[in-house]
C-alpha cells in the first residue's frame, strides 16, 4: 500500500508557518534588544543630567571646592521609585567631597574636559547604571578636573524595556494572527483550482471517458493534459472492446437462429422421454445465448449512441406505446393484462429515442420474464422538471440486497437461465445518460416497481 502523503495545504500552511514563527522570533528578539536600547538611553538621559547639575553646583572657595548638592538633580532620578541612587564627588586631588566612598571612578581621566559617559558596573552586590562628568576648573587657587559619578540600579529601566517588549510581543501576535488568516485564505484560493478539478474527476461517472474540460492554471496545464490522454487512450480501447462483443454478437446470431430452427425441427420428431430432457435443456440455453448476444449487441449501440447521436425531442408516451408492442410479444405463453397510464398532454424530453425505447423495452422484457404472472402496469409521470417512467409487476420481484448490483453489467445473471444480467444495466445507463437514475421499489399491492427518471426539458408545447 502506498504510504498516504499529507495534503498539499498542510504542507504549505505549515511551511508558511514555520517562517512566520522563525520571522516573529526574529522580531521578538530585535524588539527585546531595542527595548533595553531604548529604556538605557531614557534613563542615561536622567543619569547624565543629573550628574551636570551636581557638577554645576561646584564651586571654589578660599581655593578649596565646595560642593551643595542640588534638589532638582535627585528629583529627576527620584521618578523611579523602585531604584536606588548613588552618587560620589571627586575634586581635582582626586579626593572625596561627599557620597559614598565605595563607588568607583567607571573612567579615570576624560580626553575632553566636561564630557560624560555612561556604563555598567556594580555597587554593593547590584548592578548599576554608572553615569561620569567631569568639571574643568582654572582658578589660580585650583586648577584640575573635579569628577562627578552617579550610580542606578537597573529595575526600572528593566521594568521598562519588558513593557515595551511585551507591547511589541502583543503587536506581532496580532499581525501574526492575521498573517495566519491571511495565509489559510490565500492558500485555499490559491488551491480552489485543485480541489474543483478533484471534485470535477470524483463526480465523473465511472463509464463517463469525455474529456476533462475543467478550467486549469498554467501549473496544472500539464497535470489535466496528461489526464485527457490517458481517458483517449482507454477510450479507444474501450471503443476496440465494444466494437468487437458488437461484431461477435452481430456474427453469433445468424448461427443462433440456424440452431434454434434444428432444435424446433428435432423437437416435432418422436424421441424418447430421456432425449426430450435433453432436447429441451438445448433449447433453454441455445435461447438464452441469443438473448445475450442480442444484449451485447444492444449494449455496445447504447454506449455508441451515447457519445456520437445528438439529442433531439421524444414523445415518452408514444415512445412507451412503441416499445409495448415490441417488448411483450402476442405468442406469449400466458395471458398478461397490460396496461398504460399516461397524462393527456405529451411529455416530451430532449434525449435519444433510440436508446429510450432499448432502456424501455428491457425493463419490460425483464418483468414479463421475471416477474409478472398476470399483469404489468406501465405509468408515466412528469413534473420538478423530471419524467418517471414507472413498471409495475405482481410477481415476487428482486430481493433489496440484490438492487445495486442489477444495475451493474453481469452483476447479477438469474440461476433460471432466462436472463443475462445486461437488461436492467443498459436501462440504468440509459437513464444516467438523460440525467436521471434507475431505482426500485416494492408496490402498493405487493408487486414490484421499476422506475426509470430523465430530465423533462423545458420546452415550448404550443
Amino acid at each position: 500500500m502506498a504510504r498516504r502523503e499529507p495534503s498539499l495545504f498542510i504542507r504549505l500552511f505549515v511551511l508558511i508557518s514555520l517562517v512566520l514563527t522563525f520571522g516573529a522570533a526574529v522580531l521578538m528578539t530585535a524588539a527585546w534588544y531595542s527595548a533595553r536600547q531604548a529604556a538605557d538611553e531614557a534613563y542615561d538621559r536622567l543619569l547624565l543630567g543629573a550628574a551636570y547639575q551636581i557638577a554645576d553646583a561646584i564651586t571654589v572657595q578660599d581655593g578649596k571646592p565646595e560642593i551643595e548638592l542640588p534638589v532638582s538633580a535627585f528629583e529627576l532620578l527620584a521618578l523611579s521609585d523602585r531604584d536606588r541612587i548613588f552618587y560620589r564627588v571627586l575634586d581635582p586631588a582626586g579626593a572625596t567631597m561627599t557620597g559614598y566612598p565605595g563607588l568607583s571612578d567607571p573612567r579615570q581621566r576624560l580626553e575632553t574636559a566636561d564630557k560624560g559617559m555612561v556604563a555598567n558596573g556594580s555597587y554593593d552586590g547590584e548592578i548599576v547604571r554608572v553615569a561620569r562628568v567631569s568639571r574643568r576648573f582654572d582658578d589660580p587657587q585650583m586648577r584640575g578636573d573635579a569628577v562627578v559619578i552617579v550610580a542606578q540600579t537597573v529595575d526600572a529601566r528593566r521594568a521598562l524595556a519588558r513593557e515595551l517588549t511585551l507591547r511589541s510581543l502583543i503587536l506581532v501576535g496580532v499581525m501574526g494572527a492575521i498573517a495566519i488568516g491571511g495565509t489559510i485564505f490565500a492558500v485555499r484560493r490559491a488551491l480552489a483550482p485543485i480541489g474543483r478539478l478533484e471534485a470535477a474527476i470524483r463526480q465523473r461517472d465511472p463509464l463517463d471517458l469525455t474529456l476533462v474540460s475543467v478550467p486549469a492554471p498554467r501549473e496544472l496545464a500539464p497535470f489535466v493534459t496528461e489526464i485527457n490522454h490517458f481517458i483517449e487512450r482507454l477510450r479507444g480501447r474501450v471503443e476496440l472492446m465494444q466494437q468487437f462483443i458488437a461484431d461477435a454478437a452481430h456474427q453469433l446470431r445468424t448461427p443462433l437462429a440456424a440452431l434454434n430452427g434444428q432444435v424446433d425441427l428435432l423437437s416435432n420428431d418422436d424421441v424418447g422421454p430421456e432425449a426430450r430432457k435433453h432436447l429441451d435443456r438445448i433449447r433453454i440455453r441455445t435461447g438464452q445465448l441469443s438473448r445475450l448476444a442480442n444484449q451485447l449487441l444492444s449494449h455496445a449501440m447504447v454506449a455508441h449512441r451515447e457519445r456520437a447521436v445528438a439529442s433531439s425531442r421524444v414523445d415518452l408516451t408514444e415512445l412507451i406505446r412503441r416499445a409495448l408492442d415490441e417488448a411483450i410479444p402476442d405468442t406469449l405463453e400466458r395471458d398478461i393484462l397490460v396496461t398504460l397510464h399516461s397524462p393527456p398532454e405529451p411529455v416530451l424530453i430532449m434525449g435519444d429515442p433510440v436508446n429510450l425505447a432499448e432502456a424501455i423495452k428491457n425493463i419490460l422484457d425483464n418483468a414479463v420474464r421475471h416477474g409478472a404472472p398476470s399483469t404489468i402496469q406501465v405509468r408515466l409521470s412528469s413534473g420538478q422538471g423530471m419524467a418517471v417512467i414507472e413498471v409495475e409487476d405482481d410477481g415476487a420481484g428482486i430481493p433489496p440486497d440484490q438492487w445495486s448490483r442489477v444495475v451493474q453489467r453481469f452483476g447479477a445473471p438469474s440461476s433460471d437461465g432466462k436472463g443475462s444480467g445486461l437488461g436492467l444495466s443498459i436501462a440504468a445507463e440509459v437513464a444516467a445518460g438523460h440525467g436521471g437514475e434507475l431505482a426500485f421499489s416494492s408496490g402498493e399491492a405487493g408487486g414490484f416497481v421499476v422506475a426509470m427518471s430523465v430530465i423533462e426539458e423545458a420546452m415550448d408545447r404550443s
